[in-house]
């Protein structure tokens, strides 16, 4: 019985790790989420190995005449986000992937004549899913965590669900 119980264990763990991944080298495109007012961001992976990759994501705003808690105001940010990724087959071109980072940014706000402006870092997790065509384009859903933001972000916390399109080469 324990040969038994050994071997499906050996067995299981072995059709883990034998899946084959579809990692691309490169892939560029769009994060398309909120972000906590980014929206867009241009979004670039490299792939590290058949299981491990880094994606750098890329956020900038510029809002004129935005409303917040009753004045109008302009805000103008730039945000850097940096992950390292674990990717898992799933089955047909479907993958999921966690990861850890981090990254850094700077805004400059003016909401009724009070100027606030200053530099922010944050640590971040993903976890998401995506597929890739049998064509060179990638597409993903995933969930983004953020905390830190040195004040930038409401209780030092923000979040994000965001569709990424991206072209594999």
């Amino acid at each position: 019985m324990k040969k038994i119980i050994l071997s499906a264990i050996m067995l299981m763990g072995l059709a883990f790790t034998a899946q084959a991944q579809d990692i691309s080298k490169n892939a560029i495109g769009l994060r398309l989420g909120d972000n906590d007012g980014f929206g867009a961001e241009v979004s670039y992976q490299r792939g590290l190995s058949n299981s491990n990759r880094l994606e750098l994501d890329l956020g900038w705003r510029n809002r004129s005449n935005y409303y917040n808690n009753g004045y109008y105001g302009n805000d103008d940010a730039i945000k850097l986000a940096g992950l390292y990724q674990w990717v898992w087959n799933i089955d047909g071109g479907f993958n999921w992937y966690a990861g850890v980072g981090g990254g850094f940014g700077s805004y400059n706000s003016d909401y009724n004549g009070v100027n606030d402006n200053g530099v922010f870092a944050f640590a971040a997790g993903d976890v998401g899913i995506e597929y890739n065509f049998d064509f060179p384009l990638q597409l993903s859903l995933d969930f983004r965590p953020e905390l830190g933001g040195n004040g930038y972000y409401e209780n030092s916390y923000s979040s994000d669900i965001a569709l990424g399109v991206r072209y594999r080469f």
